[in-house]
This record gives C-alpha cells, structure tokens and sequence, in this order.
C-alpha cells in the first residue's frame, strides 16, 4: 500500500519543497510515497477565482469559503476513499508521535491548508476535517505545517530511513525527550564523552541514557513528565 497525500493549497508551487530532497525525496522517487498539490482556486466559479469573502458578524480578515473548500475535498477525496481528511490549524489537537505513527501506517492524508483569518466552520463539519496544530503559533498559512507533518510521517514509511531503529529511540517514542549524543573526537575544547560510553559495558550504557533522557524530560517538558508519573499511578 502506498501512502498518498494530497495537499489543498493557494500556493501548490510550495510542495514538494524539503519533501523532495534527502530520505523523503529519494522515497518518492522510488515509489514509497506520492504527493499531489491542489490548486484551491480551480474550484472557484467566477472570473477572479475568489476563495474567500467576509466574515459573518464582522471583524478583521477574511474566510475561506465553505462552498469552493468543499468542491476542492470533494474532488480529492472521492468516495471510499479511506485517507483522513486534514485540517492544519492552530486551534486543532497537537500533532502528537503516536497521531504521525497512526497516519504512517496508514493509506495517506488529504491535507487543507487554510489561509486568512481561517475556514468556514460548516466545511469542517460536513466533511469531518481533522483539525492539526503542529504548535502553538501562528503561521502565515498552513502550508509549512502540512510539510511538517508529512515530514515527520513520511520517514516513518517502511525502507525510508536507513536504520529502523533510530526511529524507535528518538525523543517522544517512549514518552521522554532523547538522551544526549556523542561522537569523535573524544574530547572537545575540554569537554570529554562520558566514561560510561566507551567503557562497552551496554547494560550501563542503557540505563544512563534512560536516566538522561528522563532528567531532561522533567526539566525542559513538565507537561510529558507529569503525564507519565499519572500513567504510572
């Protein structure tokens, strides 16, 4: 099965982007994933190809239609398609590793990009857009969000990173932040590698790093820290 992605956007000339160069666009040229970028504007219906208008009750900005987004979804995401549909919002549900972990094993995401002060809100229902915040920030648009999060999908994919098992041991796998690395040369401007790392003995070397991994993890995000003490409890 192929992952498929299909990105709703007002700017497609941003896709690939960084998803065509290093381990994700050697995995698209093999065939490990596909991208498709969309032009929202095609699916407008008068001569300025308008995707926005007013907000109803007033304010600043404006707001993606409902009628031209639905048009766009519908057009990517056919019926029986099984792929999520993906809103990239700063109000959505934190893109978690377990949520990129659930969309790689899956068959692909379509993925709309707002723009302006946002999206209609009946859209979102009626199509049942799930809505994704890669932080909390404001962007310009979705765009950079939508390559961040396949970013962190696609190198998920099966055969796309060189050593399965670095994908297993990076920050918020488990639950906790990544220990620290070392390599050469064994000392730097006074600062050597930690004695338990070249003394072979990997039984130590394990249960140092999971020590690490947990004092940083406490100090720099309290907020994973405390979940996992609850989960214990």
């Amino acid at each position: 099965m192929m992952f498929r992605a299909t990105v709703l956007t007002l700017y497609p000339e941003m896709f690939p982007g960084a998803l065509g160069l290093s381990l994700a666009g050697r995995a698209m040229e093999r065939g490990d994933w596909a991208l498709e970028a969309v032009q929202i504007r095609d699916f407008a219906t008068d001569k300025h190809r308008t995707v926005d208008d007013t907000p109803a009750g007033g304010g600043a900005g404006m707001v993606m239609r409902a009628d031209i987004l639905a048009k766009a979804i519908d057009h990517a995401s056919s019926e029986g398609d099984e792929r999520p549909r993906i809103l990239m919002s700063p109000r959505g549900k934190p893109l978690t590793q377990e949520r990129v972990r659930e969309l790689a094993a899956g068959p692909g995401a379509v993925i709309l990009c707002g723009r302006f002060e946002g999206v209609d809100q009946r859209v979102i229902d009626a199509r049942e857009l799930e809505e994704i915040s890669v932080g909390d920030f404001i962007l310009s648009g979705g765009e950079p969000a939508a390559l961040v999060l396949l970013d962190a999908v696609v190198r998920l994919l099966p055969g796309v990173m060189g050593n399965e098992v670095s994908g297993e041991e990076e920050s918020f796998e488990g639950g906790l932040l990544e220990h620290p690395h070392y390599t050469r040369p064994q000392e730097f401007e006074g600062r050597a590698i930690p004695e338990v790392l070249t003394s072979g003995n990997h039984g130590k070397i394990a249960k140092w790093r999971r020590a690490e991994a947990e004092k940083l993890t406490e100090a720099r995000r309290p907020d994973l820290w405390v979940g996992r003490v609850k989960k214990k409890l």
